[in-house]
C-alpha cells in the first residue's frame, strides 16, 4: 500500500494567502506570468516562474532563473509573507468550480511507493521537462508545487474529511477565475495516515513532471547522503489526495496547423471514408467515439463506428488514439503528435470559442473538438501499465501554487 505523512509545510501568513497563491507554472506562457504577478511581489509565481524577473529571451534552464528562484522564496520568507509550520500536519483543500466541489488531503507520499508503481503514472514525462523541475526542486530544496494524485474513494477517509469541513478554515478566497479555495488544518493526522492504508494504489492524475523529479530529486539527495537513513524527509514528495468520482476531466482539444495539401472538400470526402460526417451547429461532441472538427469557419461531426473499436484495449479504445490512429496519422501525415509542430493542443477550459478564433485568425487550418476521457479510462490505463497519448486530459480545476510548499530537510 502507498503510505503518506505529515509535513511542516511552508505557507503564507493568513492575509497573504490569496496575493501568494498561483497558478501553476506550467500552464501559462512566461508573457502571460509576467502579467498575472505584475504589481504583485507576493505572487508565488516569482518563485515557479522565475523567468519573469529577468529580461526577456532568458534561456529559461540559465543558473540563474533557478538562483531567482530561490532569491524570491528566500525573499517571502524574510518579509514575513510566508513562513514555516513549527508542527507537521495534514491539510484538507477544497475548491469550488461552477457550484462543484472537490476536496482532497494534502500529505506527502514516498518516492519508493512512486518507483514501485504504488503510485501509477499514464504519461510519459519529456526529458527537458523533468530536468528543468528536478533542478528547480534541487536549487530550492522545496517541492513547491503539488502532485495532483487521486484514488478510488473511501468512505471511512470520506468521513475524517467531512469532520474537517465543519471547523474554522485556516484559508478561504476565490480567485480571479471564480474558483473558491479553502483550507484546513489537521493536527490529528494519525487517523488519516492510517485509513490511507488501506487504499491499495494512487494514481497521477496531474504532475508528471513533478512526480519524476521529485523521486530524481531524492536519489540525487540519497547518493550524496553518506548517512543515508531512508528517514530523510527528501523521501517524501507534496501531493494533494482526491476521490476520483469528485473529478472532473474536460477535452483537450486539437489544433492542425494545415490541410496537409488538400482542399476542405477533399479533406471531408477522406473523413467520411472513417464515419458518418454531417454539419451540426453544437460543436462539442455529446459522446464518445465522435469528434466536432471546424474548418472552412463551419463546423461538423465525425462519428467513429462503434462496431469497429475494440473495447477491451485501454489505450487504443481512447477517443485521442482514434483520431491520431485514423484522422491525424492517415489523414494529416502527423505521425507523432509528441514532436510534430504541426499539431496543437488547447484545454477545454477555453472553450470552442478558442478553437473558432484561433482557426479564423489563419494561423491553424483545421480544429478538433474532443469527448473527454474519463476518470475510470485513466485507472483502466494505469491498471494495465500501460501509457496514454500525450494530452489525453484536462483536469479543471487546477491546484494552486504556493498555499503549501514542503521542504526537503
Amino acid at each position: 500500500m502507498p503510505r503518506i505523512q505529515p509535513f511542516r509545510a511552508i505557507r503564507p501568513a493568513r492575509e497573504y494567502a490569496d496575493t501568494v497563491a498561483s497558478v501553476p507554472y506550467d500552464v501559462v506562457s512566461r508573457a502571460e506570468a509576467a502579467a498575472l504577478a505584475k504589481d504583485n511581489s507576493s505572487s508565488f509565481l516569482h518563485v515557479i516562474r522565475p523567468d519573469i524577473d529577468l529580461p526577456p529571451g532568458t534561456n529559461p534552464y540559465a543558473a540563474e532563473v533557478y538562483e531567482t528562484g530561490r532569491a524570491s522564496l528566500d525573499r517571502l520568507l524574510a518579509e514575513g509573507v510566508m513562513h514555516r509550520d513549527p508542527d507537521s500536519c495534514l491539510y484538507v483543500y477544497r475548491q469550488i468550480m461552477g457550484g462543484t466541489p472537490q476536496v482532497g488531503l494534502v500529505c506527502c507520499c514516498h518516492v519508493d511507493d512512486y518507483a514501485n508503481n504504488l503510485v501509477r503514472k499514464h504519461e510519459k514525462t519529456r526529458p527537458d521537462k523533468e530536468n528543468d523541475r528536478t533542478r528547480h526542486v534541487m536549487t530550492l530544496n522545496v517541492h513547491a508545487g503539488p502532485v495532483f494524485l487521486s484514488y478510488r474513494g473511501d468512505e471511512t477517509i470520506d468521513a475524517l474529511v467531512r469532520t474537517v469541513l465543519q471547523t474554522p478554515a485556516l484559508y478561504d478566497f476565490t480567485a480571479e477565475d471564480g474558483v473558491q479555495h479553502t483550507v484546513w488544518k489537521v493536527t490529528e493526522t494519525d487517523p488519516y495516515v492510517a485509513a490511507m492504508l488501506t487504499v491499495p494504489v494512487f494514481y497521477v492524475a496531474d504532475g508528471h513532471h513533478r512526480s519524476a523529479s521529485a523521486w530524481r530529486a531524492a536519489m540525487e539527495r540519497r547518493s550524496t547522503n553518506k548517512h543515508h537513513t531512508g528517514k530523510e524527509e527528501y523521501n517524501w514528495f507534496l501531493s494533494v489526495l482526491f476521490p476520483a468520482n469528485q473529478l472532473r476531466i474536460l477535452s483537450y482539444n486539437r489544433i492542425v496547423r494545415d490541410l496537409n495539401g488538400l482542399t476542405v472538400a477533399d479533406l471531408k470526402a477522406q473523413l467520411s471514408t472513417v464515419g458518418q460526417l454531417e454539419a451540426i451547429d453544437n460543436p462539442v461532441p455529446a459522446t464518445a467515439g465522435s469528434f466536432c472538427i471546424y474548418v472552412d469557419r463551419s463546423w461538423c461531426r465525425l462519428t467513429v463506428p462503434s462496431d469497429s473499436i475494440d473495447v477491451s484495449d485501454a489505450v487504443n479504445s481512447l477517443d485521442v488514439a482514434l483520431l491520431e490512429d485514423r484522422v491525424l496519422r492517415p489523414i494529416f501525415a502527423i505521425d507523432d503528435v509528441r514532436t510534430d509542430e504541426r499539431i496543437g493542443f488547447v484545454g477545454g477550459i477555453r472553450g470552442t470559442e478558442e478553437l473558432e478564433r484561433l482557426v479564423d485568425s489563419g494561423e491553424w487550418a483545421v480544429a478538433v473538438s474532443m469527448y473527454p476521457t474519463s476518470m475510470d479510462q485513466l485507472m483502466r490505463v494505469s491498471d494495465a501499465g500501460r501509457i496514454m497519448p500525450p494530452k489525453s486530459t484536462w483536469f479543471e480545476p487546477k491546484l494552486r501554487s504556493g498555499l503549501l510548499i514542503h521542504s526537503l530537510d
